[in-house]
C-alpha cells in the first residue's frame, strides 16, 4: 500500500499517496474518483518512479478552500520569467489554473525539482497548463480523455453538446447537490459503470470512491470544479494565445473522447504522440491498466 500523507500548499491541506523511489511521477485525478483511481498504475510504476498521487483539493480526504478565498500564487519564487497562463486576478478556487498552483506548490514541498505530470478528466487542464508554465519543472506531459476548454479540434465529439453532467453540475449552486443527496452510490455507479464500458470497478476502490462523494459538502467541493469550467477555459485560452507546449506530451484517448484531446493539442505542441486504446472505457487507469502501463513506460523513461 502506498504511504498517505497530509501536505499543506497553497492555502489548502492535500491528501497524498507515496509509492516507490526515483524520478518523480505526478499522479492528478478526475471526477469521481480520488488518488484510488491510479492504484494498478502505482503500483505498475512504484518499482523505478516515485509516484505522487494526490486527491485534488476538496476532493477525497484533501480540504478545499475557506469561504471566500481563491488562490495566490502559491508557485511564486519557484520559476524565472513569465508564466504563460498565469492570470494576475485570483481565481474561484477550483479553476485548473489553481490546481497547477496545487500541483507546483505540492511538488515544491515534497522537494522534487522535475517531475513527469499524468492527468486524466479533471486532472487534464491542471497538467497542461503546469506543463506550459513551467517546462522546466515538467519533463514529460501525459493527458487523457479530457479537453482543454474551448479550443479548436474537438468539434465532432462535442457535436451533440456538452456531456449532460457538465449542466447539472454548474447549474445553480446546491442544485445538483439536493437531487444527489443520498444517492451518492447509485451516481457515482453510473459513472464507474459508464467509464469501463459496463464491467464496474473492483469493490475497494468503488467503495472508496462512494465514501469520497457523500453528503452535501463532497458533493458541493466536487461540483465547484465543473462551476469552474468557464474560468479554466478562458485561462487555456490565454495561456495558448502566448506560448507553445514544449515538453514532450502524449495525448491518449478511450471512450468516449477519442482522438479530440490530441488534435486539440496539435497546433501548439512541440513534440506530441497520440494514441486511443480500443475496447476500453474512459477510467482509462482502472479499465485498461496494462494497455495504460504498456505506453507509459516507454514515454516516462524517454523511449517514446
Amino acid at each position: 500500500m502506498p504511504e498517505l500523507r497530509r501536505v499543506p500548499v497553497n492555502g489548502v491541506e492535500l491528501n497524498v499517496a507515496l509509492a516507490g523511489s526515483g524520478p518523480a511521477v505526478l499522479l492528478l485525478h478526475g471526477f469521481p474518483h480520488t488518488w484510488e483511481v491510479w492504484t494498478d498504475v502505482m503500483a505498475g510504476l512504484s518499482d523505478r518512479y516515485r509516484v505522487i498521487a494526490p486527491d485534488l483539493r476538496g476532493f477525497g480526504a484533501s480540504s478545499g478552500p475557506a469561504a471566500g478565498h481563491g488562490t495566490g500564487r502559491a508557485d511564486a519564487g519557484h520559476g524565472a520569467g513569465h508564466d504563460p497562463g498565469h492570470d494576475s486576478e485570483h481565481g474561484t478556487g477550483y479553476d485548473a489554473g489553481t490546481l497547477a498552483d496545487d500541483a507546483a506548490a505540492l511538488l515544491a514541498a515534497l522537494g522534487v525539482s522535475s517531475a513527469a505530470v499524468v492527468g486524466i478528466d479533471a486532472g487534464t487542464p491542471p497538467a497542461f497548463l503546469l506543463a506550459l508554465r513551467r517546462p522546466g519543472l515538467v519533463r514529460r506531459l501525459v493527458v487523457m480523455e479530457s479537453l482543454l476548454g474551448r479550443l479548436p479540434g474537438a468539434e465532432d465529439f462535442l457535436a451533440g453538446g456538452p456531456p449532460w453532467w457538465f449542466g447539472f453540475h454548474a447549474a445553480a449552486p446546491g442544485l445538483a447537490e439536493t437531487v444527489l443527496e443520498g444517492h451518492e452510490a447509485a451516481y457515482v455507479d453510473w459513472f464507474l459503470n459508464a467509464g469501463t464500458l459496463g464491467e464496474g470497478v473492483r469493490p475497494p476502490i468503488r467503495d472508496a470512491f462512494v465514501r469520497a462523494y457523500r453528503g452535501r459538502e463532497a458533493l458541493g467541493r466536487a461540483f465547484a470544479s465543473y462551476r469552474a469550467l468557464p474560468e479554466s477555459a478562458a485561462r487555456i485560452e490565454r495561456a495558448v494565445a502566448t506560448a507553445r507546449l514544449t515538453v514532450p506530451t502524449m495525448a491518449l484517448g478511450a471512450r468516449p473522447v477519442g482522438a479530440a484531446l490530441e488534435r486539440q493539442l496539435r497546433p501548439f505542441t512541440d513534440d506530441l504522440t497520440g494514441h486511443v486504446i480500443e475496447d476500453c472505457g474512459h477510467i482509462i487507469p482502472l479499465h485498461r491498466p496494462r494497455a495504460l502501463l504498456t505506453l507509459l513506460r516507454p514515454f516516462l523513461a524517454g523511449a517514446a
